[in-house]
């Protein structure tokens, strides 16, 4: 056990450390974030559009019109479809706060860039007519949703990082003092603003004369199918589970550093298959989504840890489980275990370790089998948040279906009894320690 202790102090800490205070990386996570509150908002409107109630359609189409689903799923399209947009101004602003310069002026240049590399240019099937042809100056929808994600996380960056440079090197136009503080600010932006979408027009002029034609072909050949598979896999998946409970294990929130990378490919994944969704299809081309790690996997938090709060409160002897136990359990079904990772605790502690990263692996395979395997139906791309308590969140997750409920309660199982021993030895040890106190 102090062998693994210090493996952990010596060797794991200093490295997660180091990558949790990246600065790139948590601009990444908090622009992203960004998106959650509209994405969540769009999701509301998805879920009214398709109750499963027998004859909803029937009596919605009676009250309001043959339209009625087109007009109510508006707001999805409001929100999911800007998911590029909002995030390439979020990643840039928190960047610039990163470097301490101006963050609303640098979130500004990287939409205007991102729209720059971005070609006005949509398909259109005209009636009667067998093939497509290209329409142009109009801003194609799907690449400022999920489809665009990748080109603007990494514009927002490399704009962030130029206009930086010009700031920090005071580059710019210099206002009288006597001019208010906003226009000086515009004014400065000026010199980092021009470099800025003169190099992307230039980068964009060069790629147009190759066979990509765009950026977002680059990006989506280079980086988005390999970054993809990864997180679209069995293997990728549970290497990603097994970081994000390594970096918890030491103290430091695995789920937001391993998600800064994970999280796009994830979010890109669920919104394909709420399109897909909304499409009427049956069968859902993604099953590793964002809910599926926060609902299927992560039930009672990180480690799925409501399982250890259950066997708190069921079968623990010592006083001070027991009390952590029914402390925890309000959080413990909103999926917050804090209470638990740092106050029983699992941070640092050998033996809990084993099992906060098995439970989690483990729910990961069952989830994925069940789904696979057509049990269980995949996440619909409604954005359920991951607070949602257990059984609500399996049912509204995959779009109103019981199967998704019933396989939470069976990862919740498995969890317990992965925890169970190991939570067992641990209670005895505190039980132990309580009536030798009290001798």
């Amino acid at each position: 056990m102090s062998k693994l202790n210090n493996i952990l102090e010596n060797k794991v800490m200093p490295v997660a450390g180091r990558i949790a205070g990246q600065r790139h990386l948590q601009a990444l996570r908090d622009g992203l974030i960004l998106t959650m509150p509209l994405i969540i908002v769009g999701s509301l409107f998805l879920i009214l559009g398709f109750l499963p109630i027998p004859g909803y359609e029937d009596f919605m189409a009676r009250t309001f019109g043959d339209a009625w689903l087109t007009k109510l799923l508006y707001p999805v399209g409001a929100t999911f479809d800007i998911m590029a947009l909002i995030a390439g101004f979020g990643i840039a602003y928190r960047l610039a706060e990163k470097y301490e310069v101006d963050a609303l002026s640098a979130g500004a240049i990287s939409v205007a860039a991102f729209l720059l590399a971005t070609p006005y240019q949509v398909s259109f099937l005209a009636e009667g007519a067998s093939e497509a042809i290209m329409v142009g100056g109009a801003i194609p929808v799907a690449l400022m949703g999920s489809k665009g994600l990748f080109v603007a996380m990494l514009i927002a960056m490399i704009s962030t990082e130029i206009y930086r440079f010009f700031i920090q090197k005071n580059i710019v136009f210099k206002m009288p003092d006597g001019v208010p503080p906003a226009v000086s600010k515009s004014f400065i932006a000026l010199i980092p603003g021009f470099v800025v979408i003169t190099v992307i027009w230039l980068f964009r002029l060069l790629v147009e004369q190759t066979d990509f034609e765009s950026l977002h072909n680059i990006v989506g050949i280079i980086l988005g199918k390999p970054l993809g598979v990864l997180g679209g896999s069995l293997i990728g998946s549970l290497v990603a589970v097994f970081l994000v409970q390594l970096l918890w294990s030491c103290g430091l929130h695995g789920a937001s550093i391993v998600g800064g990378v994970m999280g796009p490919i994830w979010l890109a994944s669920m919104d394909v298959n709420r399109i897909a969704f909304q499409d009427g299809a049956s069968n859902l081309p993604n099953i590793f989504t964002q809910q599926f790690f926060d609902i299927f996997v992560y039930i009672g938090g990180s480690g799925a840890t409501l399982a250890l709060v259950v066997a708190m409160i069921l079968r623990a002897r010592s006083q001070q489980m027991k009390q952590l136990g029914r402390l925890a359990i309000g959080p413990g079904l909103f999926n917050i275990n804090e209470p638990i990772t740092f106050g029983m605790p699992v941070v640092m502690n050998p033996l809990m370790i084993v099992p906060f990263v098995l439970a989690p692996l483990a729910t990961v395979i069952i989830t994925y089998i069940a789904m696979s395997t057509g049990l269980v139906a995949r996440p619909a791309g409604i954005a359920v948040p991951w607070t949602m308590p257990p059984i609500i969140g399996g049912y509204l997750a995959t779009g109103g279906k019981i199967s998704g409920a019933v396989l939470q309660l069976v990862n919740f199982l498995a969890a317990f009894a992965i925890y169970y021993p190991f939570f067992k030895i641990w209670d005895k040890q505190k039980y132990t320690e309580e009536q030798g106190t009290a001798k």
